[in-house]
């Protein structure tokens, strides 16, 4: 599909006019394609790159030409599972006519990063800025999808969220290669921006470009880094929570067990013949109360015998140092009693024998 567009008063509007400065082609057939080789002079080589897309960015100078190859983002199909992919964009800049040949959908000239364009080259640029504001709603997309999904693993059993988590995290990947690879782009036009005469607005305005694809090349680098390095802690949130549904299953079936046997010895007449002197009514109820009660104290009992050995589980290591600790002290009561016990007894006796030394009679010499 081809689609003219001319520069009038700051505005880009739609013309049918076979020399218009703006020549959109989406999805080129044949005939189209031989139109831009033979009539424009691409190279299909450039033409196949601009519809590749795994076609690394790039950009090349010639004489009177500029050929840039950008990454841009698909739009996003909601599916069964979802996919964030990038794709390519080719701008061929050549004597102020401008060729865009792109492989599927249609700029949005009327988007408000087109207005107050002057030149070829303005409309280039801003195309770059608003593949970039693109770049960042996609990526808020992604922290909202992401924080849905993770809400959804704590309560999930199956795979199928984290699944989607797996191609978000991979989309991220994309995404970050395709914003540096543009970001390589943008310095080596930086570079030669001085080189080529743009005017001084035009640098700026790269400048800042460059600026707002360095902070989306971060944000991007973020959001992978945090989905990538918490998706063992989702995968596990998921092995927990079925072992959950297991333990309550493990439970159901051992409270049956007691009662599978009782009505197993009861259904071969032994109870009807036990209770053959009371009412039906009243032997069966009470049976079944019997039964409920039964199951009720083995629930109990299994679930405060589970909770003990989850918290036991829990913290081993400090219920150990806890006990050591507690041992060490008694120990150290135990020693510190038994060594003063001996000093104590010793400054007894040497008392005693103090008392006994003054009490005891003077014996003097005989007198003469």
């Amino acid at each position: 599909m081809k689609a003219g567009f001319a520069l009038k008063n700051g505005s880009i509007i739609s013309t049918t006019d076979e020399r218009a400065a703006i020549l959109v082609y989406v999805a080129p057939d044949a005939s189209e394609k031989q139109q831009l080789i033979l009539t424009l002079g691409l190279d299909p080589y450039d033409i196949d790159s601009a519809l590749d897309p795994d076609e690394i960015s790039r950009v090349e100078f010639s004489p009177g030409c500029i050929s840039l190859i950008w990454k841009q983002p698909r739009n996003v199909a909601f599916g069964q599972q979802l996919r964030f992919d990038v794709t390519s964009l080719g701008l061929f800049l050549r004597e102020e006519r401008l060729i865009i040949i792109m492989a599927e959908d249609a700029i949005p000239f009327s988007a408000k990063e087109f207005q107050g364009v002057g030149s070829c080259m303005d409309v280039v640029l801003r195309l770059l800025l608003h593949t970039v504001h693109h770049y960042l709603g996609h990526l808020k997309v992604i922290k909202h999808i992401t924080v849905e999904l993770s809400s959804k693993v704590s309560a999930s059993m199956e795979n199928r969220y984290l699944l989607q988590m797996f191609a978000l995290g991979e989309s991220l990947i994309y995404y970050l290669n395709a914003i540096e690879a543009n970001g390589a782009v943008l310095a080596k036009l930086r570079v030669n921006a001085e080189r080529l005469e743009a005017p001084k607005q035009q640098i700026e305005f790269l400048h800042d470009l460059m600026v707002d694809n360095q902070q989306c090349a971060r944000q991007a680098n973020i959001y992978s880094t945090v989905l990538s390095g918490l998706m063992d802690a989702r995968g596990t949130i998921i092995n927990n929570n079925v072992s959950v549904l297991l333990k309550n299953l493990t439970l159901v079936s051992i409270i049956f067990l007691p009662l599978m046997l009782v009505t197993g010895i009861g259904g071969m007449s032994e109870f009807t013949m036990m209770t053959k002197d009371i009412d039906w009514r009243i032997s069966y109820s009470l049976l079944l109360a019997g039964m409920v009660l039964l199951g009720w104290i083995t629930w109990i009992t299994l679930v405060r015998i589970f909770d003990m050995k989850i918290t036991y589980k829990k913290t081993p290591k400090e219920n150990r140092i806890r006990l050591l600790q507690r041992y060490a002290a008694r120990l150290g009561d135990r020693i510190s009693k038994m060594s003063s016990a001996p000093g104590r007894h010793h400054e007894q006796n040497l008392s005693d024998d103090g008392h006994r030394a003054q009490s005891a009679p003077r014996s003097g010499p005989p007198a003469g």
